[in-house]
């Protein structure tokens, strides 16, 4: 055996540069996952509060903290809970159960956790009943159902999933709506 057979066999191989190792990447099949394509496409997460189930929009971020300390805002109404600190932020927290006059379940029995919306200097956050889950919007309704009247403006489609009802949630319209209530406070 040659110097340069020993070589080869020792050497290690070249590794790739980052960008050809991220193209050849090829992601699993719909069939390993699960979901159809189509749905795959469709599927998003949605939360619970009370008993409407929202979807978080499509290209919204969002995170969920199961703890965090809200500090309370003197003046405010009931349902602005406070200010929260997120990563050098200050983020505003409501209950929007309480806003929307919402009942308690037996099922809301679940720990509430905060459901943050956006990032940055947009993010904002509500309390929500227990995990978000992954939601199918596939048949969308005909028409809505019947909802709170502070909802209704900021819900635009509803699709069935078994027997839940998820309602397509305009929240960057909501917690505007929901600002202007605030600077209407005295």
């Amino acid at each position: 055996m040659t110097m340069n057979e020993k070589t080869a066999r020792i050497s290690p191989r070249r590794w790739l540069n980052p960008s050809a190792a991220l193209s050849r990447f090829k992601p699993p099949s719909s069939v390993a996952t699960g979901i159809a394509s189509a749905e795959q496409q469709r599927a998003r997460y949605g939360f619970r509060i009370g008993g409407v189930n929202l979807l978080v929009g499509q290209d919204t971020v969002s995170e969920v903290l199961e703890q965090s300390l809200i500090y309370p805002l003197p003046n405010t109404p009931p349902w602005m809970l406070g200010l929260i600190n997120l990563r050098g932020n200050l983020a505003p927290v409501f209950d929007v159960k309480r806003f929307l006059d919402l009942e308690d379940s037996a099922s809301d029995e679940e720990k509430r956790r905060l459901l943050i919306f956006d990032q940055g200097d947009k993010a904002v956050g509500i309390l929500i009943d227990g995990l978000p889950r992954l939601a199918v919007a596939g048949h969308a309704l005909s028409r809505l159902p019947p909802l709170p009247a502070a909802l209704r403006t900021h819900v635009t489609k509803a699709y069935a999933q078994d027997d839940v009802v998820w309602l397509e949630f305009d929240h960057q319209g909501f917690f505007r709506a929901l600002g202007g209530r605030m600077a209407g406070v005295d």
